[in-house]
């Protein structure tokens, strides 16, 4: 594989998005006490790129928003891999929902350390298709490597995502292929209980949706904690409120205002990271 890295400290750039007052101000104070409840931790923001054997012909983005600096870490910190939508990359969580200041907030209210990672994913639907990408073993087999380069404790992972991200999160919790999880979130996660023609975009054929039905596979998530959230004005409400319905084990999560889009991502991405840094204790 080879690999590009940039790692990059956040940015004036960066910081004016993180808004104003006291919270940037406190991102640029370097001698901040991250961990203390009432401070706004500084967030660093490393990106990069890579060529992956799993999807060759594009570059393969990434970025990590890391709590503090390596010296502020008494341990590597665990981390949250996030899967973006259709239509998206790996700096949707940050330019679109503005993870890394939901994190800092996070910090700031005396809540577990650790990191959110993304990386582009294209329209795969993260799992292997016939055309011969397959992202779910670019996450496995290069890209969590990376992150264990970056410093990251990569034995303790959660995962996350929205819409088609929402619906790879909860496939590779489900597949069992990350050793180490420990919750799975999807928010207005894609998932469909029966195979149309018209879903060719997300899967192949119908032998392909049957190796990837997630309802089928509802009960390999029964002992991992999990959270489900959609939006009343969603399209995909009633496929969510069915998958959820025999979704065996305890769960988190539910049904508020708001459709698929970035404004209702935004208004549950707190209570998310709260849920996922829990199990990241």
């Amino acid at each position: 594989m080879n690999l590009r890295h940039e790692s990059l400290v956040v940015s004036r750039r960066r910081l004016l998005g993180l808004g104003t007052g006291t919270a940037v101000a406190a991102a640029l104070a370097a001698c901040t006490d991250w961990a203390a409840p009432g401070h706004t931790p500084p967030i660093d923001i490393r990106t990069g790129s890579f060529t992956s054997k799993f999807r060759p012909q594009v570059p393969t983005g990434w970025s990590v928003a890391v709590p503090g600096s390596a010296d502020d870490n008494p341990s590597p910190p665990p981390v949250a891999l996030f899967l973006h939508g259709a239509g998206a990359d790996n700096r949707m969580v940050f330019d679109d929902l503005h993870a890394d200041r939901v994190l800092a907030q996070h910090l700031a209210r005396g809540g577990t350390p650790f990191a959110i990672a993304a990386v582009d994913g294209g329209n795969t639907w993260w799992h292997r298709r016939a055309a011969g990408t397959d992202t779910q073993s670019m996450v496995m087999e290069e890209f969590l490597p990376l992150l264990a380069d970056q410093g990251l404790d990569t034995g303790r992972i959660a995962v996350f995502g929205l819409s088609m991200g929402g619906f790879g999160a909860l496939l590779l919790a489900a597949q069992h292929r990350i050793p180490g999880l420990r919750a799975v979130a999807a928010m207005s996660p894609a998932i469909w209980s029966l195979y149309d023609a018209g879903r060719s975009d997300n899967f192949d054929d119908a032998e392909d949706f049957a190796a990837h039905d997630i309802f089928a596979l509802r009960p390999e998530l029964e002992s991992l904690p999990k959270r489900i959230d959609c939006g009343k004005g969603d399209n995909l409400l009633f496929s969510v409120q069915d998958y959820v319905k025999d979704l065996p084990g305890e769960h988190e999560g539910g049904f508020q205002d708001g459709g698929h889009d970035s404004g209702y991502w935004s208004s549950i991405l707190p209570d998310v990271l709260s849920f996922l840094g829990r199990h990241l204790a």
